[in-house]
This record gives structure tokens, sequence and C-alpha cells, in this order.
């Protein structure tokens, strides 16, 4: 699919600094992206560069600091994967199983197993997701939906496992799943005759020294920390059953994270060295994911990335490292930011300072036309109605059956509401209209409009002459820059290394990409000369000015 990139996700990494990255250095790097940000998230961060480790800690509101140190323990989620992975690799080496082994070889006799045209699922599938097993059983409803994986049996997954019908040929795309790692962690505690965590501990945990690490058993001297939603609101853990935990039921203190990396970079050497270094290793490439056992790989300027992000319902995580250079970050959150892009983008920023970290979302406040042009009735592809109005300046919204609730608006251009988990990212059509994507419970969803819908500003068609203000470069970093073009009377734009794009006016000044859900906002000097440009898309906004 063609789509204007942000700096967030073209992982386009330099050279590595010459100097080691120091405490203070990490610290900085902290404020420029979450100092003033309106989750308040709490991040915890640790950069390993060639032997030496600068770590911080730093909240984004300074009034509401929490007492975390390096004895408190975060969720960290997905990483988790990771962790199983290696679990899967020590396997491997032991002997008895291999990659392009049948899943079922490690289950109980007589579990049913989907299959696709005679083909089974492979171990290596469920490792690089591509098995064909959706994100979580169709059928599957949690009891709970702030705790949703608490309460699954060893029954309900087998039964879900045989109910499930394939809809494509195991190993043919790319689709992340939790429920095929979930079968995997129970696999691997099978095998080993032990629950998952002991497993855990016993073969990567021991021998890597990370004796602050822990699923359910909190060692004594560890702390938990709180988690929260978005909202700043605090959220409850999230549990996992206990042979099902190594889809993200793991919970790590910072200096236990660096000791991981340490361990994938080599310079940690313990019994698991060998099965950390055969999961970085590629297993498959299939729809532009390149992947090793659980890990996402990079190449980029000619640097190997080896990276994965984790959250869960009051955390985020980022884990990442550069083989080839001995660097490495880990980032915990005590905020789930996924909806808001993750950790992704600051953990890149810390493994190469070229790139830019991000910029905190600070509490904005919505033009009332836009909130105008938003108002009406909505249709979500899940077939939840929703209906937003304006109440003075602010917009609220109301779901089918449920509570009108009011909603907050930030710098990044998205509403979110006050009293829960959610956010609403406005889309401007080329026809000037406004529709809108949903965050939640970690689904994206797209909003249809029901009936007709009011533009912002008139309908502009700039003639070939007037398109000429527009023309030139725009960096937007010191990477990345876009370049405005006309063709006749078409306006273009083209990113660093990407392919172009055509541009829709839909009012003096303001252009659209709808297929990528882009807006870019020309600005003009006091003689009316256009002298940069604003881009939005995907919850970020880029400045540059005009070369």
């Amino acid at each position: 699919m063609r789509a204007l990139l942000l700096v967030a996700s073209t992982l386009l990494l330099h050279t590595t600094p010459a100097c080691a990255i120091s405490n203070d250095e990490v610290r900085a790097a902290l404020e420029q992206r979450f100092k003033g940000d309106r989750t308040g998230a709490c991040i915890a961060a640790g950069v390993i560069d060639s032997g030496a480790i600068a770590t911080s800690y730093f909240c984004a509101d300074p009034a509401s600091q929490r007492p975390y140190d390096d004895h408190t323990a975060f969720e960290i989620g997905s990483i988790s994967k990771t962790m199983t992975a290696a679990l899967l690799a020590e396997l491997i080496a032991r002997g008895g199983v291999a990659l392009s082994d049948p899943i079922a070889k490690l289950l109980p006799p007589g579990t049913k197993v989907p299959s696709f045209n005679g083909h089974d699922i492979t171990i290596g599938q469920i490792v690089t997701h591509t098995s064909g097993l959706p994100g979580v059983p169709a059928s599957y409803r949690p009891p709970d939906i702030n705790n949703p994986y608490a309460a699954v049996t060893e029954r309900d997954l087998l039964d879900a496992l045989a109910d499930t019908r394939l809809t494509r040929e195991p190993g043919s795309a790319w689709e992340y799943s939790n429920f095929a790692m979930m079968v995997l962690s129970y696999a691997l505690a099978r095998r080993a005759g032990t629950d998952y965590e002991t497993l855990l501990r016993e073969r990567l945990l021991g021998p890597l020294g990370m004796s602050e690490t822990y699923v359910s058993h909190r060692p004594p001297q560890v702390r938990a920390a709180q988690g929260h939603f978005p909202n700043t609101e605090p959220a409850g853990p999230w549990d996992f059953p206990p042979d099902m935990a190594g889809v993200g039921g793991v919970r790590a203190t910072l200096p236990d994270m660096l000791r991981y990396l340490e361990g994938q970079l080599g310079t940690r050497d313990s019994t698991i060295t060998e099965a950390l270094d055969r999961t970085q290793e590629q297993v498959a490439n299939v729809g532009g994911h390149r992947m090793g056992m659980n890990w996402n790989l990079f190449i980029r300027n000619r640097r190997s990335i080896v990276a994965h992000e984790g959250g869960t319902g009051g955390f985020s995580s980022f884990a990442g490292f550069d083989p080839g250079a001995k660097r490495a970050v880990v980032l915990l959150s005590d905020t789930a930011l996924t909806s808001l892009g993750g950790l992704g983008q600051l953990g890149i920023h810390l493994l190469d300072p070229s790139m830019s970290p991000g910029a905190p979302r600070l509490v904005a406040t919505a033009d009332t036309k836009l909130i105008d042009a938003l108002a009406g009735k909505y249709r979500l592809q899940s077939g939840l109605g929703m209906e937003l109005r304006r109440k003075g300046d602010a917009l609220t919204i109301q779901a089918d059956g449920q509570s009108e609730f009011e909603m907050g608006y930030d710098s990044a251009g998205d509403f979110y509401p006050l009293k829960f988990d959610a956010l609403l990212r406005p889309k401007h059509k080329a026809d000037g209209t406004y529709t809108f994507t949903w965050f939640q419970l970690g689904g994206v969803v797209e909003a249809e409009p029901i009936g007709t819908r009011s533009r912002i500003g008139a309908k502009w068609t700039p003639s070939e002459e007037q398109l000429k203000d527009y023309l030139g470069n725009y960096p937007l970093t010191s990477g990345f820059a876009l370049r405005i073009f006309a063709t006749g009377d078409r306006l273009f734009v083209q990113g660093t290394n990407q392919p172009s794009l055509e541009l829709a006016s839909v009012e003096r000044d303001v252009f659209v990409a709808e297929s990528v859900a882009a807006e870019i906002d020309f600005a003009r000097d006091a003689n009316g000369k256009v002298v940069a440009l604003t881009l939005k898309q995907r919850g970020q906004v880029l400045k540059g000015e005009r070369h």
C-alpha cells in the first residue's frame, strides 16, 4: 500500500554516535518527548552503548512524581513474546523439535489443530505471526474487559484452537496473533512439565541474573508500578493463566531489562546466549515484515536493528538493539500508550539521536469549525452507532445505548474522552468534509458518516499559476523532507525516498492526501508568500520551512 511515512515509521537509522550516551542525555530525550504530556506518563529508560549504561526516570507531570527506582517492576507486555522465543530456541538446541515441525508436536496427543488445504501450522509460523491464527479467537468474550486474559482456561484455549477455521495457507500472510503465542506458551510449559514462570526462571532469568523479573510470584524487594490509562486514571493489572503468560505476562525492573538486552547483545554471556542469538536470525519475510523469532528485524543504512514493543491495559514498553554497534534501548512506561503510537519513535531516537524523539501531546483547544464539521451521526465498521455533538466549545460523544461523554483535545490533533480510554482521530477528506478513526482496547475502526456533512471553508480550485506558490522543499527533520511539485494543474507531494502522491485542494492553503490520511497546511508571511507547511498525519504534527 502506498503511504506517506513519517519519521516514526521510516526507521531511517544513521551512524552510531562516537561518544557513549550519558544519563543527562537520556533524561533530555525523555523530557523532549514527554514534558507536559497530557497522559501524565512516567518512563524508565536505559541505554547500553558499547558496554556503558545510562538510565533515567522521568514523569510528564512534575506535580505527580512517582517513587520509582531500580526495584520497581513494570508490565512489559508483548516483549514477553521474545522471552518465550528464547525458551523455544533453547528447546530446539536440545534437539527433538524444529521450527519446521507442526505445532501439534508440542500439544497434547489428539489436540485438534486447524490446517488449510492439508498444510499444517508450523512452530516457525507461530513465532513469526504467519500461522493464520487470528489475533484473538473469534468466539472469545472476556468476562472482564479490563483484565481480558485472566479467566482463560486450558480447555478454553484448546477448544478455541479446534474451532478455528483458517482462511489462508499458513505462512502466506502476516497477522499479529496473541492467540498463537498463548498456544506456544502453553505448549512449551507442557513440554517442560512445569509452569511457564518456573521454566522462564530456570532457563532464562536465572542464567542472565534477572532476579527481579516475574510473572505472578513477585520477589519481596520488588514493588509493582501502578498502571494508568492515557487519560491519567489508574488501570488495573493484566493477569494471565500460569502457562499462557508467555504472550504478555512478564513484569520486570529496568536493571533486569538491561541485563536481558546485554544477553541479546552477547555482552552478558550465559547458558542461554546461543538461544538468544538464534532468536535474532531471520525466519520469515512476509508482506514486508522481516521476522526473527518474535523479533521484528529492520535493515537501514546497512545497520541491522532488532526491536519489539509491548502494551497492556496500563503499561507500554520498547526494547530494541543494534547488534553490530553493541547499542540497545529499553523503555518502560506506567501508562498505556498503544493508541497514541507507543514508544517506538522515542526508542529509535535513543538508538540513533539523529532521529526525532517525537513531541509531547499537550492539552489544546479545538477549533470550533472543526467541531462543527465533525458533529453528526456515524456508524463504526463494527456496527456501533455514534453521535458527535458540539456542547459550547467542546465536542461530546454518545454511542448507542450509552451515556454522553465530553472529549478533550490535544496538540497532535486528536480528541479523547475525559472519562475512559479511547481516541478519536479526525480525517479530512478530499471533498472538504470530515470523518474519523476510533481507537479503543487495541482496536482501530473507521467511522462512516450517516447523512450529509458540512465542510470547513469554501471550496477552492487553484490555477496552475497559483500552484506555483507552494513549490519547493520543506525539511521536517534532519533526514526527512517533503518536496512539493506540480504537473499542470495538479499538485503532488513526495517524501524522502518515497513515491509521490497527488494532493487534493480542500480550501485555500489546505490540501489532503486522503488515501494516507494526511493533511498539509501551508503558511504565508505578512506579504502573502508561502514560507512553511505543517504535515498532519497519524497523530503527528510536523512543521517545515520552505527551502
